[in-house]
């Protein structure tokens, strides 16, 4: 619970931003939060003499108490702080309209009367209220609790986390362009990137334009195969409009580009500085700090020494590379914390060691998250035609659902905390509703489902999904369009058949000349048992003849024998 108080004045005089300042400091003392509108000419001299002395006398008086007052404007809010009671918290509200609201409205109904007036002359104001905001923990309290944490550099970064409003983070994750899309599996460090966005910290996505041309060899049994310039480019382009769709656009439903406390994607290339950096120079100012025995302690390292091929120079020297990004990237733009998962601790703690070494300062912190496995210790992310792909291009946002959805009981719970933004508290009641008598089953999958591709493709994308989804079932309500369609026919069997052997043409011959069922017989016992379907239409007449306007669109079908037996039909 935080006590948030609006005080507001106007004046020129010494007296009243004295009288201001006993004010302000009053509710201080007790722990509140203050937010102030200075309300005069700001190009008064007199004005900017006396502010600069009350500002400053009240930074003094409550620098002790790690507080200090708040200033706002008219549709704006700077500041966001909680006072001495639980000095260790920094408070940031779910929306900041509400405390725009807050410090705003209730002045003005103070003032003359008419928006954006100023207050009667010499005039001080207050008001307060005890406000309950949600999101009020510490990222690294919240990726914690849903299990996102496997390893941190040290406590630390929780404190170099906890003052998001005055003093964000520049966190970076970085993505080696290896194939034209992300997939699955490294959706979680953009689900991490993400939290650090929502609790108000800079997201920073760091493109491996240099390092692809290298190759990780984290978790890898094999060297990678080395990729032209032209490969490298254009997986850098598809997996950049990834990024940028799901960070920029779709990183929070409720936070916009442009509002208040949002940070936008920042997207760098490391082949910018990698591409004039030569070898002498690497040697001299990375080389000379790194320590043989350290770097062949690391596990990536290890593994790949006891391996029949080894490991060759140019993969033993990827940590060394990504050690001297985040030295670069902290010393010269201010990013302090790097995200990986398990497998890049090794990585990431070069960075911070090199970091501490080359510049004689702390202050760089990392934190990974733990691999993504199910119940039966399978790697999440994989299926029988390979990667789950994060690209509509590369796996239509119908089949990705489709994945998804497919989630067994034991592993849904753990998937909607660590791929979705649920709260817990919902989580949890999604969790005992699965074990209730009355639950529907796939209703968590189905939940898990619409999140997840709602976060990557967007909402009208899920749409589609869904809608398609839907579709599948026999006696469907849903409208059929070729959309629709094509998206099932990624799924279930489908052929083409020229337009003049359907249309005219009795329902059963289709249904034998598409190979639906073996012969006229089986369709009209079909038809008798009310088992087939035509666009999730039963047929209840063995002579139902297919006409124009059976077609979908004019140029499909879906026939469907029993529940799980279809088959979309294209017409040529």
């Amino acid at each position: 619970m935080l006590e948030v108080v609006r005080v507001a004045f106007s004046g020129t005089s010494q007296a009243a931003h004295s009288h201001f300042a006993m004010v302000a400091m009053s509710h201080i003392v007790r722990g509140a939060m203050v937010c102030h509108r200075l309300n005069a000419m700001p190009q008064s001299g007199v004005y900017a003499t006396n502010a600069g002395r009350i500002l400053g006398l009240l930074s003094t008086v409550t620098k002790n108490s790690q507080s200090r007052p708040v200033p706002f404007q008219f549709g704006k809010i700077t500041c966001v702080r909680q006072g001495p009671v639980e000095r260790s918290k920094i408070f940031r509200p779910k929306s900041y309209e509400d405390i725009q609201l807050l410090c705003c409205s209730r002045t003005r109904a103070l003032s003359t009367g008419s928006e954006g007036a100023a207050l009667r002359t010499n005039t001080c104001v207050e008001e307060k209220e005890v406000y309950d905001f949600k999101d009020s923990k510490n990222v690294i309290d919240v990726l914690e609790e849903r299990g996102l944490i496997d390893s941190i550099t040290g406590d630390g970064i929780r404190l170099h986390c906890s003052n998001p409003i005055q003093a964000p983070a520049k966190v970076y994750c970085g993505f080696d362009p290896t194939a034209e899309s992300l997939h699955l599996g490294n959706l979680l460090g953009i689900i991490v990137l993400a939290w650090f966005q929502r609790c108000g910290h800079i997201p920073v996505a760091l493109m491996g334009g240099a390092t692809a041309r290298v190759g990780d060899p984290s978790g890898k049994s094999v060297e990678r195969p080395v990729m032209s310039d032209e490969t490298i480019e254009r997986n850098l382009q598809g997996i950049q409009t990834i990024l940028e769709n799901i960070l920029m656009a779709r990183g929070d439903s409720e936070k916009n580009p442009g509002e208040s406390g949002f940070h936008a994607p920042v997207i760098v290339n490391n082949y910018d500085w990698w591409k004039t950096f030569g070898l002498l120079d690497f040697l001299r100012d990375v080389g000379k700090y790194a320590r043989v025995g350290s770097m062949m302690a690391k596990e990536s390292v290890k593994r790949r020494l006891n391996s029949e091929d080894g490991m060759s120079y140019t993969e033993f020297t990827y940590q060394l590379l990504q050690g001297y990004d985040f030295l670069k990237m902290f010393k010269e733009d201010g990013i302090s914390v790097q995200i990986g998962g398990s497998d890049q601790w090794g990585n990431i703690t070069a960075g911070t060691e090199l970091i501490r070494k080359v510049l004689q300062q702390d202050g760089a912190h990392g934190l990974t998250w733990p691999l993504l496995l199910k119940s039966d210790g399978t790697k999440f992310g994989k299926s029988e035609g390979g990667a789950i792909w994060l690209a509509a291009s590369m796996l239509s946002p119908y089949k990705f659902y489709q994945y998804l959805f497919g989630t067994s009981d034991a592993d849904v719970i753990k998937l909607l905390k660590v791929l979705t933004f649920l709260d817990l508290e919902e989580i949890q009641s999604i969790e005992t509703a699965m074990r209730t008598p009355g639950y529907v089953p796939n209703t968590a999958q189905r939940r898990l489902a619409e999140e997840v591709t709602r976060f990557v493709h967007g909402e009208q994308a899920l749409a589609d999904a869904q809608k398609a989804t839907d579709a599948l079932a026999p006696g469907a309500s849903t409208t059929l369009d070729v959309k629709v369609l094509e998206a099932i026919a990624q799924d279930v069997p489908s052929c083409s058949i020229s337009r003049a052997e359907v249309v005219g043409s009795s329902l059963v011959d289709v249904c034998v000349k598409t190979e639906l069922l073996a012969s006229k017989a089986a369709a009209r016992r079909l038809i008798k048992q009310g088992g087939l379907y035509l666009n999730n239409e039963k047929v209840t007449e063995d002579s139902k003849s297919l006409e124009e306007i059976d077609l979908v669109d004019g140029k499909m079908i879906l026939l469907s024998a029993g529940k799980k037996n279809k088959l979309v039909v294209r017409l040529q």
